[in-house]
């Protein structure tokens, strides 16, 4: 069941790289580098995944990204998540994120699993809500 609203974050994908076949499918590296808010902190934030493309046209991605607040205070998160293709392009991403922080105002952060809907244009924006999971 999704709780409370963590936040929201508007990005733009910064660099794509292309990867070998280990087998598994067509793999791209993907980083993407966003504003927003985590718990009405604003944040700057910056995520680097690997979407590896499934027999049914599905992506299967894993990551892993950093947090900064506006005062220097940060934390790291990873997460998984699948992928569809909405159009030519453009991918519509669902998943879990868990994060680590020492920072004070992100503190709720730790220990809680939240679920992202994040989407990318075909031009690279993205823009993610992030909800705890309970």
């Amino acid at each position: 069941m999704l709780g409370d609203m963590v936040g929201e974050i508007r990005g733009q994908v910064m660099n794509t790289r292309i990867l070998p076949d280990a087998g598994r499918g067509p793999q791209m590296e993907v980083t993407d580098q966003g504003m927003g808010t985590l718990f009405g902190v604003n944040v700057t934030q910056t995520v680097t995944y690997v979407g590896v493309q499934r027999p049914d046209g599905t992506i299967a991605g894993e990551g892993h990204g950093i947090i900064m607040t506006e005062d220097g205070e940060g934390g790291t998160f990873r997460g998984m998540g699948v992928g569809r293709f909405i159009r030519p392009g453009a991918i519509s991403w669902r998943g879990a994120l868990c994060y680590e922080t020492t920072s004070k105002k992100l503190a709720r952060l730790n220990g809680i699993a939240v679920a992202f809907e994040y989407d990318i244009d075909e031009s690279g924006k993205s823009e993610g809500k992030l909800h705890e999971w309970k």
